[in-house]
């Protein structure tokens, strides 16, 4: 496969709008570079066109003053931040990017479907920039990294720009052999949406069916869809900013990750950052029964109903022993 196609510089700009349009529906097939040259050309500016939809998520929040709340609307958000979170930290983060346990190719395209109604792109694009990371973690080629680029760029300015969009596919080669996953990533747009028509007509349902709980569907919407998504983005960003800034170091990692417990609450077990990138195979990143990594007790739970295998754990030797703990 060949390097993507881009806009010049020397694009019109009306030009380079409408196809930035045109990519909110369709982000184009998956092309694997044949080298980094094309991907270091992509300029690194924010694409503003390309962002409105991000833009108009958080503003859709300001939605709840006019469509109030009701305490089963607030309760649908909180279930949806926490299947999505699980979804983004147990798949999209363990599975995807680190392939830390095993599931079925059906399994796979349903994780790759739940993980994409949080609206964070597809699997392929997700686990190709995480993989990327690990591979400079706070180094220059780290996008994300608040050492480097401060804490608005690696909180979520990295993806805002061309550069971002346009992830290295050559970290991704096993993910790319599925068709399904590209269609994912292609038509980013589809789960999401539906998702959100689903919040729309269960308020309405709701509200017709049961009138007595006081919600519809445009409060369903603001606060299943849009408040819960925004708050899902957020809470996964932390991962990439505040666990590199705020907490403590237990292993010598040559980066700046940090266990922090608050933000493994917040991420439900993401915050162990530390732990995970002294050995980012392991399903569990709480490495101790004190630190608390709801992920992994989901996973082991759909461990214990066969629907995954083979989860890898990280032997005791290695995280008692290692010559890289701090003492």
């Amino acid at each position: 496969m060949t390097a993507p196609t881009l806009s010049s510089p020397s694009t019109p700009r009306w030009r380079r709008g409408w196809q930035a349009l045109i990519r909110w529906f369709d982000t184009g097939p998956l092309e694997v570079p044949a080298d980094g040259v094309a991907l270091a050309a992509i300029p690194d500016r924010v694409e503003w066109t390309r962002i409105l939809p991000f833009i108009g998520m958080h503003l859709a929040c300001l939605g709840v003053i006019w469509v109030g709340w009701s305490p089963v609307a607030v309760l649908v958000a909180v279930l949806a931040y926490f299947v999505r979170m699980f979804a983004i930290t147990g798949f999209y983060h363990r599975y995807f990017s680190h392939r830390s346990f095993k599931t079925s190719r059906l399994g796979q395209f349903i994780f790759g479907v739940i993980g994409a109604t949080a609206v964070q792109r597809g699997p392929v694009w997700w686990a190709a920039h995480h993989r990327h990371h690990h591979a400079y973690s706070d180094r220059p080629e780290d996008v994300h990294s608040p050492a480097q680029h401060g804490f608005l760029r690696s909180h979520m300015g990295w993806f805002l720009t061309a550069r971002g969009f346009q992830p290295d596919l050559r970290r991704v080669r096993d993910l790319l052999k599925f068709p399904e996953l590209q269609w994912l990533d292609r038509f980013d747009i589809v789960v999401p949406v539906l998702f959100a028509v689903s919040m729309f007509g269960l308020g309405g349902l709701l509200q017709s069916i049961a009138p007595e709980l006081g919600t519809s569907a445009g409060q369903m919407l603001i606060w299943g869809f849009f408040i819960s998504t925004v708050a899902c983005y957020h809470g996964t960003y932390t991962i990439n900013s505040l666990s590199h800034v705020f907490g403590k170091q237990r292993y010598r990692t040559g980066d700046t990750s940090r266990n922090n417990w608050l933000l493994a609450l917040v991420t439900l077990g993401e915050g162990w950052h530390n732990n995970h990138h002294f050995y980012p195979s392991a399903t569990r990143q709480g490495f101790y029964w004190w630190e608390i990594d709801i992920t992994y007790y989901l996973l082991k739970l759909l461990n214990w109903m066969g629907i995954i295998w083979d989860l890898k754990p990280i032997p005791a030797q290695v995280r008692d022993h290692s010559p890289r703990r701090l003492r």
